[in-house]
């Protein structure tokens, strides 16, 4: 890869894997929007908006100099609080299944702890860079704001996005240098915080037992992960075909958002799910060398930063769907439903293509 030149490698395999994301949004969501409202292409034509909007804030990032960049990062912690706040203000913070976790403006709505993620992230690469993070007094900014940011996102309530802010603190403490023993110290209370949050929410201890035991309630807690993995067993090893999943009748919720990788899994298959595993791997592998041939260590936490969310992200959405994790709602990057996420993951990916236009080798 020369200089000045982004890495097409990892540009094509996201562009793939939002052309994939629109397709399942169309064929998961097509008897429900027509149901619901009446136009097949309801959820579909709204993820391509989305997707539109993402492409130019990724080639308007792939612009922006890295330095200017860095100067926001105590306004992203800033504005990502104040959104975060606001979705508990009446009138502005909109309330879906018991959970207030959007805000809306005029006929639009945006989820702010996906805005959350990416703040933190350039936050902790811009104090990490400048800071010696083997003294303990040094990782204290990066706690305080990640607890701050978890504390606000469980109270919507939002576990799923809570959790993977939280693994996100301990990956950047990781890449900034922090000592074993100071992580194993943040560690310990985070490990003991999750059962914790769980006895609290009655919710929260229902969908534990019915990830032990799904067929304990099957139309109750355990629905939803049994109607997942009927999904992913009636694929097989190649799907029953595009568009023909008997799942996205009504039987899996959210079956274009949380749960849009079984519906995947129902239509093509293992073979088809291991290529898009393929194809997230590809931008984790990328977006780790390039952070790995970062000329300072700003780019360096900035890049693996950003790598760490989708892979985090990706990862744990995997985990729910195939019942590996009790179930909790996390979009799968790129390829779920949702406006916010995919237009912050796509520009997320732009700052990130930026960063390896300034690399002269190859990365491979």
């Amino acid at each position: 890869m020369t200089r000045g030149k982004i890495d097409v490698v990892l540009l094509v395999a996201v562009v793939v894997l939002v052309a994939i994301g629109l397709v399942f949004v169309y064929s998961a969501s097509m008897y429900s929007a027509q149901k619901t409202y009446g136009n097949a292409y309801f959820f579909v034509t709204k993820q391509l908006f989305g997707a539109i909007v993402g492409f130019v804030a990724l080639f308007v990032a792939t612009k922006i100099p890295l330095e200017k960049l860095a100067k926001l990062h105590v306004v992203g912690v800033v504005v990502a609080v104040v959104l975060l706040v606001l979705v508990f203000v009446p009138g502005i913070g909109i309330e879906n299944y018991g959970a207030k976790r959007w805000i809306g403006f005029g006929g639009f709505s945006i989820q702010p702890s996906e805005i959350a993620k990416f703040a933190y992230v350039l936050f902790c690469a811009v104090y990490m860079s400048k800071v010696d993070m083997a003294k303990f007094g040094k990782i204290l900014p990066v706690v305080g704001v990640g607890a701050l940011f978890c504390g606000l996102i469980i109270a919507e309530p939002n576990m799923s996005i809570t959790m993977c802010v939280a693994i996100l603190m301990m990956v950047m403490l990781f890449l900034g240098g922090a000592k074993l023993k100071h992580l194993l110290a943040m560690l310990v209370p985070l490990a003991l915080a999750v059962p914790l949050l769980i006895v609290v929410e009655p919710y929260r201890l229902q969908r534990l037992l019915a990830f032990l035991d799904p067929w304990a309630s099957p139309k109750d807690e355990g629905y939803q992960l049994i109607q997942s993995l009927y999904a992913l067993g009636r694929g097989g090893w190649f799907g029953v075909g595009l568009f023909n999943s008997q799942q996205k009748y009504l039987f899996l919720p959210f079956a274009e958002s949380d749960f849009v990788f079984s519906i995947i899994g129902e239509e093509i298959g293992l073979v088809g799910c291991l290529m898009i595993l393929a194809l997230y791997a590809v931008v984790v592998v990328r977006g780790v060398k390039i952070a790995i041939n970062c000329k300072d260590k700003f780019r360096c936490f900035l890049a693996g930063g950003i790598t760490a969310v989708v892979a985090v992200q990706s990862a744990l959405n995997f985990a729910v769907v195939t019942g590996s994790i009790p179930p909790t709602g996390l979009p799968l990057p790129f390829v779920s439903y949702g406006g916010t996420s995919l237009v912050v993951f796509l520009t997320a990916m732009g700052v990130l293509l930026n960063v390896s236009k300034e690399q002269p080798s190859k990365l491979f």
